[in-house]
């Protein structure tokens, strides 16, 4: 069957190098699915689990966003953050989650809900990414 190299890279270090038959990820405009002979896409990516599939095993890379960039024999996925599924830690998302809500929940005019809102949808899909680690195991 044939391969595809998939490169994820975060703004500290490489996370993942390696073949894959499959790769699947949180696109902007929903779930990407992407096999080797791909057409050449370029878009960017929303917090999620990057899923990367190879002989039979799956790799699990949290992402807090980026961009992809799909090639007919690669896929790089740039990301703001990535951290491979067996490195989550459930307590620190769950803190980042309760921490996000309460500032949203506060009514003040000194805060920026954007950027609480970002760290909410991240410690979530931080959290949904763990749990899809688990259903695996």
């Amino acid at each position: 069957m044939a391969k595809i190299l998939v490169d994820v890279v975060s703004a500290e270090e490489r996370v993942y190098s390696g073949q894959a038959d499959f790769v699947a990820l949180p696109g902007e405009g929903g779930e990407l699915g992407i096999l080797p002979g791909h057409t050449p896409l370029i878009t960017r990516i929303r917090p999620g689990a990057v899923r990367i599939q190879s002989d039979g095993k799956e790799e699990l890379i949290f992402v807090a966003g980026g961009i992809l960039e799909v090639q007919p024999k690669a896929v790089t996925v740039l990301a703001d953050t990535a951290i491979r599924g067996t490195d989550l830690d459930e307590a620190k998302a769950e803190e980042a989650r309760k921490k996000a809500e309460e500032t949203l929940a506060t009514r003040s005019s000194d805060i920026n809900y954007a950027a609480a809102q970002a760290e909410l949808a991240e410690a979530i899909a931080q959290l949904a990414a763990l749990r899809k680690l688990r259903g695996k195991k």
